[in-house]
């Protein structure tokens, strides 16, 4: 009996990781902070890998040239991976610009337990949002160099498990997409999805 009980806790806390990908200003940031609560009070263990706290820490001293952001969106996957195999619900917001090497996380993760979450929104709109007008208006001057979507491309995913746009609903409408089709999956319990 003991057996079957901790098989079936099991299951139910098996890790996984939702990987934002989107411009910067395109709300990555605000669906983790938005999702992070709800999933604790699902039960979850939760933690939120955030690209700006990760280049401040684990990638100091990394720039911006196409090397040094492979080796950040690495160094992020590997540390999901890491917490997703012990049971953690990770979330991660980072720009990760080149398809590629999202598909290297997506691999080392697993695809049972990489949720990749395109934060799909107009470059034109981000470049107005709270905290990115200045960026944008440097990048667009040339000051910024390497400026993800002004000087620097931006590959969005073919084929994302959830494609949110930002800019055509609210956070919270996005949240409650995202937890729908956790439930969906079976990663949180259909009832805390609402």
């Amino acid at each position: 009996m003991r057996i079957l009980k901790r098989l079936r806790m099991n299951e139910r806390d098996r890790g996984f990781v939702l990987w934002f990908t989107g411009l910067s200003g395109a709300g990555k940031t605000t669906l983790a902070r938005l999702l992070e609560p709800r999933l604790r009070a699902a039960g979850l263990k939760v933690e939120v890998l955030d690209g700006d706290v990760v280049r401040t820490n684990l990638s100091k001293g990394l720039g911006f040239s196409r090397e040094d952001r492979d080796t950040n969106i690495r160094r992020i996957g590997f540390v999901a991976h890491l917490l997703a195999r012990n049971g953690v619900a990770v979330i991660c917001s980072a720009i990760s610009p080149y398809r590629a090497t999202r598909d290297e996380v997506r691999a080392l993760i697993g695809s049972e337990a990489f949720i990749e979450v395109f934060a799909d929104c107009p470059l034109d709109v981000c470049a107005t949002r709270e905290g990115k007008v200045e960026m944008y208006a440097k990048a667009r001057r040339g000051e910024l160099k390497e400026f993800t979507g002004v000087s620097d491309p931006y590959e969005p995913p073919l084929t994302p498990e959830v494609w949110i746009r930002t800019d055509r609903e609210t956070p919270v409408e996005s949240a409650e997409r995202i937890m729908a089709y956790l439930a969906e999956r079976g990663f949180v319990p259909l009832d805390v999805a609402r």
